[in-house]
C-alpha cells in the first residue's frame, strides 16, 4: 500500500503537479494520461503522485476542484452574488465572468475542456459528483436567483432549471464551437474587449427574454 502524504495545498510540488495534470488530463483525458508522463511534465519524481495524492483518481479529482478554485479567483462572482444590486447587473457579471471563464487562452481553459471531456465521458471516480455539489451547485442556485428576480413568481421549478440551461447554453456555444466561429465568425471573440461585447450581447438577449416572461401569465404546471 502507498503511504499518501497530506501536504499543504501551496506545497510548490504538489501545485507543479496539478497544473502538469489539469493540461495532460485536458488533452488526452484520464484514461490515456498516465502518472509517468504528469510526472514528467511537472519535472519530479516519478512516486510523487502518490506520495501527494495517494492515487491517479485521486489527483484528478483534486485536479477538477483545483481548477475551478483559480478559474473562480480570476473570475469571480462576487458582483453577481451581491443582492444590493439591480438583477440585470448581477446577471451581467455572472455571464461575463462564465463566458470568460471559457474563452480563458491560459491554462485554466483548459478546466472547460477538461470539464467537457468529464461530461461527455464520465471516469469511474466520483470526481464530477464532487465538483458538481461543491461548486457548480452553488453557481447555479446563484443564477437561478437571480432569474428569479426578473421573471418573478409562480414559474415552476422545471421552468425555472430551462431558463437556466438557456442562459448558460448561450456561453456554451461559443465554448464547444469556438474551432468554427474562430473561422466563421472570428470577430466576436478575437480579443477580450469583443469577449465583453459578446457577453453584453447574451445578456440583453437574455434580460429581453426573461423580462417578457414576467409580462406573461406563467403557463400551469403539467403535474398540478
Amino acid at each position: 500500500m502507498n503511504a499518501f502524504h497530506d501536504t499543504p495545498r501551496h506545497d510548490p510540488t504538489r501545485k507543479r503537479l496539478l497544473q502538469a495534470a489539469l493540461e495532460i488530463f485536458a488533452d488526452k483525458g484520464f484514461r490515456d494520461a498516465t502518472v509517468r508522463e504528469i510526472c514528467a511534465k511537472a519535472e519530479v519524481n516519478a512516486a510523487s503522485v502518490n506520495y501527494h495524492f495517494g492515487s491517479k483518481e485521486a489527483l484528478y479529482s483534486e485536479v477538477l476542484g483545483f481548477a475551478y478554485r483559480e478559474a473562480s479567483e480570476r473570475y469571480p462572482y462576487t458582483l453577481a452574488a451581491d443582492t444590493s444590486l439591480p438583477p440585470e447587473i448581477r446577471l451581467r457579471h455572472f455571464i461575463g465572468n462564465l463566458l470568460a471563464r471559457m474563452l480563458d487562452d491560459t491554462y485554466l481553459g483548459r478546466h472547460g475542456k477538461l470539464l467537457a471531456r468529464e461530461i461527455a465521458d464520465p471516469t469511474p471516480t466520483t470526481a464530477l459528483d464532487q465538483v458538481i455539489e461543491t461548486t457548480m451547485k452553488p453557481h447555479c442556485d446563484l443564477l437561478h436567483g437571480i432569474i428569479a428576480e426578473l421573471v418573478g413568481p409562480g414559474h415552476g421549478e422545471a421552468d425555472m432549471h430551462r431558463l437556466s440551461l438557456s442562459i448558460v447554453g448561450q456561453c456554451l456555444m461559443y465554448h464547444h464551437s469556438r474551432s468554427l466561429i474562430d473561422r466563421v465568425y472570428p470577430e466576436i471573440i478575437a480579443t477580450p474587449e469583443e469577449i465583453e461585447r459578446t457577453a453584453e450581447h447574451i445578456v440583453r438577449f437574455s434580460v429581453a427574454a426573461l423580462k417578457h416572461l414576467h409580462l406573461q401569465k406563467p403557463a400551469p404546471d403539467k403535474g398540478s
